[in-house]
């Protein structure tokens, strides 16, 4: 596990996160890959455009809270990073606990998602 690299792409993926860029589809085609694809946590395939489209329009969506980072490279510029997550409701009541995984790729100096898979966790905290 390489911390730093574990600190850069925790943040990355953390702003994916956070309603005020997830609602700005210019810049989250900045973090996402132009090949990017996704498995979501109900099993459901997504694809760039398909993501990039439903965060723009999505309205009203909890919290997201992630912890357990933990980052490794696979090959030159190619980064698994793990961590898990789940949704917090106004009441702080946590739900829909999931395990996640990533892989990013170092493209023309600057880290971009290439694959994100959400898995339900068995457990939750």
């Amino acid at each position: 596990m390489d911390p730093t690299l574990t600190q850069q792409l925790s943040q990355l993926e953390a702003q994916l996160h956070l309603p005020e860029i997830r609602h700005q589809p210019e810049r989250v085609s900045q973090l996402l890959h132009p090949a990017f694809e996704e498995t979501g946590r109900s099993g459901q395939p997504y694809t760039r455009e398909t993501v990039v489209e439903a965060l723009r329009a999505e309205s009203n969506a909890a919290e997201i809270v992630a912890d357990g980072y933990a980052a490794s490279v696979l090959a030159p510029g190619v980064a698994l990073l793990t961590y898990r997550s789940a949704q917090c409701d106004a009441q702080g009541t946590r739900s829909k606990h999931t395990l996640r995984s990533s892989i990013w790729l170092l493209t023309d100096g600057r880290w971009q998602l290439r694959y994100h898979q959400g898995t339900p966790a068995l457990d939750s905290w």
